[in-house]
């Protein structure tokens, strides 16, 4: 199991090596899903949480959560535009863990005009997502994991599929509450173009900590994003979130997103400024069987975005 493990991410490295910048579809999967991820900058892969939803963000995480957990998380982003998840973990014995995950999203009813501007109707667009998760624990320390997708995207009659892979490493130290990841998100490309170019899909490597200070009730995170293309400001790069763990089972959260800040600047006369964006924050309860956790963040200077999730195991 282990020399398969590090085959593939020697395969995953060589791949995003030979990587050129170009435009991606299927962006609706650089979205987080979880909202503690949501509320710790938007990125994070290492923190470790008995939560299904992490399986969007680092396949080697299920291996934490508890078995037949099922998770269900809705999102508002852009003015009519709505995306929904969900996501089930099952333990099939103390070292493997599998799992099944969904996203949807709806971009509305938009008009739709011919060549001198008439309105001659309206269309829709939506893109979904299917995988299945299957991780492993390595050792009492490591676990990695891996996800193989479906991706389906359809705008006003025409359609798209594309396959992908997530790959994922986790290392936690749980006496010094520290943990480190690696993973390599969105492998793959198109088997089916929405006409006769086909795009790629947006592949993100990753590398993250997380790191609880002594007896603090405060946990520190960083993740780096985006490993494969080195395009634009070093700290665009970079993701840093913290959490206080206000009991076992509350806490809150707040993160920074370098990237968003830096592209959602506006410019005037005098000022600049991302209105926020890049930003973010959120809370969560955490019982036995039931948790709830909301996420608040900005994508967009004009917009604001709320992200919940629900979890209840059977």
């Amino acid at each position: 199991m282990k020399k398969v493990v590090f085959a593939i991410c020697s395969a995953a490295t060589a791949f995003a090596c030979q990587a050129q910048e170009s435009l991606t579809d299927y962006n609706f999967l650089r979205l987080p899903v979880s909202a503690h991820v949501a509320a710790l900058g938007g990125d994070n892969i290492t923190i470790i949480e008995d939560d299904p939803s992490l399986i969007f963000h680092n396949p080697a995480l299920i291996s934490c959560v508890s078995d037949r957990s099922i998770n269900l998380n809705f999102m508002t982003y852009m003015e009519g535009t709505k995306t929904a998840g969900a996501s089930f973990v099952k333990a099939l014995n103390q070292r493997a863990t599998w799992g099944v995950s969904a996203k949807y999203m709806d971009y509305g009813t938009m008009k739709e005009v011919n060549e001198d501007n008439v309105e001659t109707g309206t269309f829709s667009a939506k893109d979904i997502m299917i995988g299945g998760t299957f991780a492993y624990t390595l050792t009492d320390k490591i676990a990695g994991g891996v996800t193989t997708k479906i991706i389906y995207s359809s705008i006003a009659g025409y359609s798209s599929i594309a396959m992908g892979i997530d790959l994922g490493l986790n290392y936690y130290d749980e006496e010094n509450d520290i943990s480190v990841s690696a993973v390599a998100r969105n492998l793959g490309g198109q088997v089916k173009a929405f006409n006769d170019d086909f795009e790629r899909i947006p592949l993100d490597l990753q590398l993250g900590v997380s790191k609880k200070l002594g007896n603090a009730p405060l946990r520190l995170s960083g993740t780096m994003t985006g490993l494969n293309d080195w395009h634009g400001r070093f700290a665009n790069h970079f993701v840093i979130g913290a959490d206080i763990l206000l009991s076992s089972s509350i806490y809150v959260s707040g993160g920074y997103n370098f990237r968003r800040v830096d592209e959602m600047k506006i410019s005037d006369t005098e000022n600049e400024s991302s209105h926020g964006a890049g930003l973010s924050f959120g809370g969560g309860i955490q019982l036995e069987r039931f948790k709830l956790q909301v996420g608040y963040a900005k994508y967009h200077v004009s917009a604001s975005s709320l992200i919940i999730n629900a979890t209840y195991t059977l």
